[in-house]
């Protein structure tokens, strides 16, 4: 959509009123000063309208790729334009807790819409007898299962990159995407 030759557009504030009385009574005048008014109508409407244009919720939906780029928000043109809302307006606080599993699987689960385990490898923990078994496995990485309704509904090549993107760069990871009812996928 674009907001240039929006038809019946009109200025709040035409030209033709910030001009001396003795211009605003001229024909020629009001023609000459219409024609600014039409070119910039969607100028002013858009500035005028600048709060609502930086809300994810309110933001036409040829602008909210680019409102998404600001917070970097890379949004699948496949979603509904809801999930594309949602992903812009909590993009600032997934990258605040980029790297941690609340932020991994929060990020996941507006990514994919779906049910998400995210399983690690590593731990921490004490005992007070020495030689006791560490915990976790030998090799740090994690593993992700995704559940979801359809097959179609997640793409495992980009949730792949996500999630390399997303999780701590010295940890490996796989991701298994699972199907409600179906045997697992692995990616």
């Amino acid at each position: 959509m674009s907001r240039m030759g929006i038809e019946g557009l009109t200025s709040a504030r035409p030209f033709i009123g910030t001009l001396p009385a003795l211009y605003q009574e001229d024909p020629f005048t009001q023609r000459f000063t219409l024609a600014f008014d039409e070119v910039l109508a969607p100028i002013l409407s858009t500035i005028d309208n600048i709060g609502a244009y930086l809300d994810p919720a309110l933001t036409p939906p040829d602008f909210l790729d680019w409102l998404g780029g600001w917070v970097a928000a890379l949004l699948d043109e496949t979603w509904p334009i809801e999930r594309r809302r949602a992903f812009v307006a909590q993009a600032a606080d997934l990258h605040r807790r980029r790297g941690t599993l609340a932020g991994l699987t929060d990020h996941i689960r507006i990514f994919t819409d779906g049910d998400v385990q995210v399983i690690e490898s590593g731990g921490a923990g004490w005992s007070q007898a020495s030689g006791a078994a560490l915990p976790g496995g030998g090799r740090p990485g994690l593993h992700v299962r995704v559940a979801v309704r359809r097959a179609s509904d997640v793409d495992p090549v980009r949730l792949d990159a996500l999630v390399a993107a997303a999780k701590p760069a010295h940890l490996g990871h796989t991701v298994e995407v699972v199907v409600a009812g179906r045997a697992p996928a692995q990616g």
